[in-house]
């Protein structure tokens, strides 16, 4: 590779341009950007000393994507109109490519400058809308619009591929889709630049040595500032990332601009004490985090408002993460991209579960405390959706701003803004004091919009017990053998002496086999009458009497035009096993039409395939599930009473088995 030496144009030293694509290379020792031109180099004005981020990228680091090779040669960073920075890393590629590898929050997203579609009209800045799809990009998947913004040029260190001039602004939207796909539409120029990419981690892009050891000895964790208002002692625990911070000793609003305290205003007395104290540190699934901010916010429906709070926790390695409070339920949540989401109406879906609307609502900061890493203050307002799917709480927050173009004569104010979604999950009190070493927290006394059931493991055994039952049922309907007959007989009784009488039956002994169930079946040819008749078996041997009823009765008829029956020529009676032994059969007998005789089949059977006690079973253990599943729907029906979007209380619901 061919390297350029010149001579800076501001203070003589000399530069080099490593990469034939540098346009701009930042003077080491007076920290000009200079500019190659096709006769000589230019002074574009002098960067600003780069704002330290805990960055673990570095000039000159070496990487490998897609079995190619690639240096950082250059670094540029970039003011949010919001508030906040970010840093963007330029990395030559051996093969000639030029990645810009962008970085925000302890995300990295690398992406190629594509050209611009053919035939395809790309939206101006002004016609973008946060959430729409741009189409015609030359990328397999669709991306939306996750964010538009104006960015101002604040330092840069090496050799930037494009022309830098310190303080320049330009648009840009920044795009989202999924399997991690990431775009930019880069409006400095007409039509505008597309870059496209996927988000992507240091381990992916071959990076495993970040920067030099005595660099990272300088960083410290916490910075020790004094308040300008009060002049009382301020620590800031994220002094690379802080763009807001409050004074705990005059409850001030301070600006943080590149570590130097700026005082706002002060804030009305603090109502809003946070349950866990900033400062502490406690171990969340993804590791030890510290409670950098804390800040109450609202929604008014209906004309009542509703309060809950939001915990900011910061680690250096792994970004921001948020606790929210809300009526004492507590969930821990964490960025997803947007492209990732999608919304069909009232439900959305990610990664792979489909949520349901809960909430469509306009949030407002009642109250900050602590430090955070945007211009936050009181009074402002977000768009916040929520969709749910126990334990899992899914959420939009749309963010507007209105800004006046410095190169716009008219000062017409243009609209810009972000989506940002998050996914929380529910943690339970108890878990939240182990994890922040606090006590006492207070219990919720409702239920949450993601709170999950927690008497799932009453199905999952009545399930079980319900299986072994039924295997049990068929193990010993396999195992007992065929059923068998031991007796059959068509018994005629005489006529009754009156209406009330009995005619009464014995029959000849026969024999029954022990520890099997009994079946005794009648069956007489009635019509539009009935028989009934009380049996009983006798051990011929000793004495012992098992008696059962046989009730027969079948009536037909037409009526209205249309044929009726009721009852059948045929009844049973079930009886548990006997010993073994000769018995004999006693019938006596009643029928309707007692001056005829009657005429009646007995058969007696053994070993008889009944359901009778297994479904008695089933009922027995069916009972505790009824009673949770009554429970449970009540559980349903206080989640959903508190959505905007369902007044009946329904009782469906996405809740996973936890």
């Amino acid at each position: 590779m061919s390297v350029l030496v010149a001579n800076c144009p501001a203070c003589g030293a000399p530069v080099e341009f490593k990469s034939g694509q540098s346009i701009v290379v930042i003077c080491q020792y007076c920290r000009s950007a200079v500019a190659r031109t096709d006769r000589d180099l230019k002074d574009l004005g002098k960067v600003a000393e780069l704002v330290e981020t805990g960055s673990p990228l570095d000039v000159g680091l070496r990487g490998k994507w897609k079995d190619v090779p690639f240096e950082l040669t250059g670094r540029a960073q970039l003011g949010h109109e919001m508030g906040g920075q970010w840093d963007e890393w330029y990395a030559t590629f051996s093969n000639g490519w030029l990645g810009w590898l962008a970085e925000a929050q302890g995300r990295f997203y690398l992406s190629f400058q594509y050209p611009a579609p053919e035939g395809v009209q790309l939206p101006s800045f002004d016609q973008l809308q946060l959430g729409q799809h741009v189409p015609g990009l030359p990328w397999p998947t669709p991306l939306m619009v996750a964010e538009t913004g104006r960015a101002t040029a604040l330092g840069a260190k090496g050799e930037i591929p494009y022309l830098l001039t310190p303080g320049e602004t330009y648009y840009y939207a920044d795009l989202s889709g999924v399997n991690n796909s990431f775009g930019t539409l880069d409006y400095n120029q007409s039509p505008p630049l597309v870059f496209l990419g996927q988000q992507v981690t240091l381990d992916e892009i071959g990076i495993t040595t970040t920067r030099a050891p005595e660099r990272e000895e300088r960083r410290v964790g916490a910075a020790q500032l004094n308040c300008p208002h009060c002049a009382g002692p301020l620590e800031l625990r994220a002094p690379d990332k802080t763009e807001r911070v409050t004074c705990p000793n005059c409850n001030s609003l301070l600006d943080v601009n590149q570590g130097r305290l700026e005082f706002l205003k002060t804030l009305e007395k603090q109502w809003f004490q946070p349950v866990i104290p900033i400062g502490t540190v406690g171990e969340v699934p993804e590791g030890k985090m510290t409670v950098i901010g804390a800040m109450a916010r609202s929604v008014t429906i209906d004309g009542t408002q509703y309060f809950w709070s939001e915990y900011l926790l910061y680690n250096p390695q792994v970004g921001f993460r948020w606790l929210v409070n809300s009526d004492n339920h507590w969930n821990y949540v964490r960025a997803v991209p947007p492209g990732e989401v999608a919304e069909y109406g009232k439900s959305a879906s990610y990664g792979g579960k489909n949520y349901r609307i809960f909430q469509d609502a306009q949030a407002t900061v009642e109250a900050v405390n602590g430090e955070f890493y945007w211009k936050v203050e009181a009074g402002e307002k977000v768009q916040g959706v929520d969709y749910v799917a126990a334990p899992y709480m899914l959420s939009k927050e749309v963010s507007t701003l209105y800004v006046t173009d410095p190169n716009d004569a008219s000062k017409t104010k243009r609209a810009m803004g972000e989506i940002n979604w998050s996914l929380g999950t529910y943690i339970e009190v108890p878990q939240i004091e182990k994890a922040f070493s606090v006590s006492g927290l207070p219990r919720p006394s409702n239920v949450a919009p993601n709170q999950p059931y927690k008497h799932w493991w009453v199905y999952k055994y009545w399930l079980l017990f319900i299986g072994v039952i039924l295997l049990a049922g068929f193990l010993a309907f396999v195992t007992s053998g065929s059923t068998k007959e031991v007796f059959s007989q068509q018994v005629t009784l005489p006529p009754l002496p009156n209406a009330d009488g009995t005619q009464v039956f014995f029959s000849n002994s026969f024999e029954l086999a022990g520890r099997r169930n009994i079946r005794i079946v009648g069956q007489s040819p009635v019509q539009n009458t009935w028989v009934y008749l009380e049996g009983d078996l006798i051990n011929d041997e000793t004495g012992v009497v098992q008696s059962f009823p046989i009730d027969i009765s079948y009536y037909q008829g037409v009526e209205d035009g249309e044929s009726w029956s009721e009852g059948g020529q045929t009844d049973s009676a079930y009886t548990s096993s006997m010993p073994a032994g000769r018995y004999v059969l006693r019938l006596e007998g009643q029928w309707e039409k007692w001056q005829q005789p009657a005429t009646v089949s007995i058969k007696i059977e053994q070993n008889v395939t009944h359901g009778f006690n297994l479904l008695l079973a089933l009922i027995a253990l069916s009972v505790g599930p009824i009673i949770m599943g009554i429970y449970h729907i009540g559980f349903e029906r206080r989640r959903w009473s508190e959505s905007m979007f369902s007044s009946s209380g329904s009782d469906d619901s996405d809740d996973d088995d936890d």
